[in-house]
């Protein structure tokens, strides 16, 4: 029996705005350091504490339109009057390598990730633990734009429409609990994939 390298997986993490995926990401990446974290392409202003590259790489319309009429994205969608997008070359060469990937997209991301990868995404859904609840995050960071907060209530209703067409459905109604499930689910998945390559 040859052992074959094993090739790294792509973790989907996604979720309404507010119900914490981003922190869930930042503990992850942290925590495992086989996982890089997808920083995406945006045409988006950069906020005050973010860092070009790092955060996101914030690029021009114009430049945008070039990478995509390239075929260079391997998801992208525009949300709130802005494109956000994911580069294809480093994903595929370094899932190969056996690194694993973390992305921090929405439904219609994972969507155009699941055609063009399908064997290697790992798709996990955050459920807030009510409507209510989720509101009440959403005042608490954008306190001073109502508008901001009832557009972005709008669209997680939409969104979660979207979490049965995802492998896992984790509840965050406590951070550590739902880091601890979604680890539970990287270590499963792992062990699949090693023991597919064993047989293989």
């Amino acid at each position: 029996m040859i052992l074959k390298s094993k090739r790294g997986l792509i973790l989907i993490l996604s979720s309404p705005s507010g119900a914490g995926k981003t922190t869930l990401a930042k503990k992850i990446e942290l925590s495992d350091r086989n996982f890089k974290i997808s920083v995406s392409y945006t045409t988006r202003t950069p906020r005050t504490n973010e860092v070009d590259g790092v955060d996101y790489n914030f690029v021009t319309i114009e430049k945008f339109q070039e990478l995509a009429s390239q075929d260079k994205f391997l998801e992208q969608a525009k949300v709130f009057g802005n494109y956000y997008a994911t580069l294809k070359g480093p994903i595929e060469d370094n899932l190969a390598k056996g690194i694993d990937y973390l992305f921090d997209i929405d439904w219609q991301g994972t969507e155009q990730v699941k055609k063009i990868m399908p064997s290697d995404i790992v798709s996990v859904f955050i459920l807030p633990p009510s409507i209510d609840d989720l509101e009440s995050r959403l005042k608490k960071r954008e306190e001073k734009n109502k508008e901001l907060i009832n557009q972005r209530m709008k669209m997680a209703k939409d969104e979660i429409k979207h979490w049965k067409d995802y492998k896992y459905i984790v509840v965050n109604k406590d951070v550590e609990n739902c880091f601890e499930q979604i680890t539970k689910i990287i270590k499963i998945e792992r062990e699949l994939r090693s023991t597919f390559n064993q047989i293989n």
